[in-house]
C-alpha cells in the first residue's frame, strides 16, 4: 500500500491554497466587522429593529397615495 508524502513546498506554491486562505480570512474579517458595526450607536440609529418600532405600518414601502396593481 503506497502512501503519498505531504509536500509542504507544493502546497505553498499552489494558487488554490492561497485563494482559499484569503477567502476564509476575508469572510471572517467581514463577519467580525459586521458584529462590531452592530454594536455602534450610529448603526442602531440607521437600522432600527422593527420590533422596537410600534407606530410604523407593516409595509412601509407602500404609502397611502401609491397605486397597487394586481
Amino acid at each position: 500500500m503506497k502512501t503519498d508524502n505531504f509536500n509542504v513546498k507544493k502546497l505553498v506554491r499552489d494558487k488554490k491554497f492561497w485563494f482559499a486562505s484569503f477567502l476564509i480570512v476575508w469572510a471572517a474579517g467581514l463577519q467580525g466587522h459586521m458584529m462590531w458595526m452592530k454594536k455602534q450607536d450610529s448603526f442602531k440609529e440607521k437600522f432600527v429593529d422593527r420590533t422596537q418600532v410600534k407606530d410604523q405600518p407593516k409595509d412601509e414601502f407602500l404609502s397611502d397615495d401609491s397605486v397597487v396593481l394586481d
